[in-house]
């Protein structure tokens, strides 16, 4: 289906969806997890920290948080203090400090030092929540069992027209229904790279958009630009 036909059609979310699983890829072939890690340990501290913080600021504090600690044990034995300075660069950073320590010491005690590989596990960390579960379940291990959603994926779902609901549990429900699941890992890189890209919160390039064929929005934010 090309984008020129799919604007022939009456579409719905459910077929709007599959067209963006299409034409996406085409665009952003190279979309990833823009926070750097070689290990599961890594993407699941990198993801605790990038909460309410960037991935470029993460990315700056973790190369040699990252050398310094190099095993859950490391984090859960750390001295408190020279954690919490460690990671001073980021946001909330002694709440996270206090999370990272006591989710690495669950991590030594109950999983032999390992991430564990599931939903109900990882959400027993402390400062994981499904958002982080995600991230590390389908970036780590392949696994895709939810969708993860950020600012960028519920601001894009909104104006591409897949919900109109603003809870992130609720749009992920939306998505997980609406996205086949091979595509749960990468739906929400696409968009994020989409979003940070072409289609930024304020003035987003609509007259550039690649996908803006697909965009129900479209119109309203061209409008925009010419006033």
């Amino acid at each position: 289906m090309t984008e020129g036909e799919y604007r022939l059609k009456n579409p719905t979310p459910a077929t709007r969806a599959l067209a963006l699983c299409e034409a996406l890829p085409r665009v952003y072939p190279d979309a990833h997890c823009e926070l750097t890690f070689s290990s599961p340990l890594e993407l699941l501290i990198a993801t605790i920290l990038s909460a309410q913080c960037t991935d470029v600021q993460v990315n700056k504090v973790t190369p040699a948080l990252f050398r310094k600690y190099q095993c859950a044990l490391a984090y859960a034995e750390s001295d408190p203090a020279e954690l919490e300075h460690d990671l001073r660069a980021i946001g909330l950073y002694r709440a996270k400090a206090k999370n990272i320590r006591a989710a690495c010491r669950l991590l030594v005690d109950e999983h032999d030092d390992e991430v564990p590989q599931t939903m109900e596990e990882l959400v027993k960390l402390p400062g994981v929540g499904r958002k982080t579960a995600n991230v590390v379940l389908g970036n780590a291990f392949g696994k895709n069992v939810g969708v993860v959603v950020d600012t960028h994926v519920a601001r894009l779902a909104a104006r591409l027209g897949l919900t109109r609901l603003t809870d992130p549990k609720k749009i992920e429900l939306v998505l997980m229904k609406l996205i086949p699941q091979k595509h749960w890992t990468l739906f929400p890189h696409w968009l994020i790279f989409h979003g940070r890209r072409r289609c930024k919160a304020i003035r987003p390039d609509c007259p550039n958009c690649e996908i803006k064929a697909l965009c129900p929005s479209y119109s309203k934010f061209l409008k925009l630009r010419e006033t």
